[in-house]
């Protein structure tokens, strides 16, 4: 009788502890995330398409797919995701660049691509290729071709000018830093970096002078309580929400200002909810959460053997907990309202997508750091079979 094959690619008992913790963690952060969006979109659910938990069983769909997306992630070797990459990011800015033409627009950026009820944001599911494509690009740049340099740096920038074009300035600072972090990992010179670093911020002064719906962004920002019926509304009310919760919060399900008061409740601004009814103390536990989400992330860096590896580590620890961080300081008021969604907790498929993708890929460096692949034990295991099967004497 053959021997049932596991479900796993590799052995759960020969997992590293830092990938055994990390699986913990997203199955952790996902079921939060469905926790969160039930209590932030039952009312607005509701009211708008007569069913209180439609957001809840979409979003549950599109989790268990985007599961099948991270063991994707676990079970294909690193180097296939390298390869795919390239064409990957190329077909992506395609489509990025389709939304300015044929896009659907809303709050005045064209995000999305509608085919039939399927709704696609190229913006969202680039973000794991463009992980791996700097890995590929940065990792080998003292032994690749001028030419290759150039043609993927302009890659990357007609990208980011493509999605700063939409206008998503978000999205495309938190790329723009993101390849940032990743060449300085790589080793990069420190005046190159810093000369991007300035270039970056020129270009980003740049977009918010010329454009008045990035301005109007930024300057309510500065002061929403100036027109807080108007364009900062949306901080206003995220802060009275994150101010409601008070120490222990309102408890769950039971924050007011999801009620008709707080716009986009279960996108951008999911966190307040989520401050609202679990307060201070949950508001502090949810950033240990994603400390110790980014240490065991760095963690599985410092274990990668190869430069590849250990860059698509630090780019994926980066593109979750930053996007985390950043989408926090939002609602806080900490940084201009922006576009980007709570990894895994905010509403839609393809942060979904994207998110688990760039999770199972993280999941990946940190079995092939181990020495583990498909099919094979550990390398240590190896070791001690093969002296066992040697003959005594």
């Amino acid at each position: 009788m053959p021997a049932k094959r596991p479900w796993l690619p590799v052995p759960f008992e020969h997992w590293p502890a830092e990938a055994r913790l990390l699986l913990g963690m997203i199955a952790i952060w996902c079921l939060l995330g469905l926790a969160v969006l039930g209590s932030a979109s039952w009312w607005v659910a509701a009211r708008e398409m007569g069913d209180a938990s439609y957001y809840l069983k979409r979003q549950a769909i599109w989790m268990l797919v985007s599961w099948g997306l991270l063991y994707a992630g676990i079970s294909i070797n690193l180097r296939r995701w390298l390869r795919m990459a390239g064409p990957a990011l190329l077909a992506g800015s395609v489509l990025v660049a389709l939304t300015l033409v044929i896009g659907s627009t809303v709050n005045g950026a064209s995000r999305w691509l509608v085919i039939g009820p399927i709704q696609i944001q190229p913006t969202e599911l680039i973000k794991p290729f463009l992980v791996l494509q700097g890995a590929a690009l940065f990792s080998h740049w003292r032994r690749i071709s001028i030419d290759q340099k150039v043609l993927w740096l302009g890659v990357f920038v007609v990208t980011l000018g493509l999605i700063l074009k939409q206008p998503n300035l978000s999205t495309a600072s938190l790329c723009g830093i993101l390849l940032w972090l990743m060449a300085l990992g790589s080793g990069l010179p420190l005046w190159a970096m810093l000369g991007t670093a300035g270039a970056g911020l020129a270009v980003a002064v740049g977009s918010i002078s010329i454009n008045e719906y990035q301005r109007i962004r930024v300057t309510s920002f500065l002061n929403p309580w100036k027109d807080a019926q108007g364009d900062g509304y949306q901080l206003v009310q995220s802060l009275l929400a994150i101010g409601s919760g008070g120490l222990w919060g309102e408890g769950y399900g039971l924050s007011t200002q999801k009620l008709q008061y707080l716009p986009i409740q279960t996108t951008d601004f999911i966190f307040a909810v989520f401050a609202e009814e679990f307060g201070y103390v949950g508001s502090l536990l949810l950033l240990v959460f994603l400390l110790l989400f980014g240490f065991v992330g760095l963690r599985i860096a410092l274990s990668c053997r190869s430069n590849q590896q250990r860059l698509v580590a630090i780019g994926c620890t980066t593109l979750l907990v930053g996007q985390s961080i950043l989408n926090i300081a939002v609602a806080s008021g900490a940084m201009p309202t922006t576009g980007l969604p709570l990894p895994m907790i905010s509403y839609g498929g393809n942060s979904l997508l994207s998110s688990l993708l760039t999770a199972g890929l993280l999941l990946r460096c940190s079995l092939e750091g181990a020495g583990l692949e498909p099919g094979k034990p550990h390398r240590k295991r190896r070791i001690q079979a093969k002296r066992q099967s040697m003959p005594i004497g």
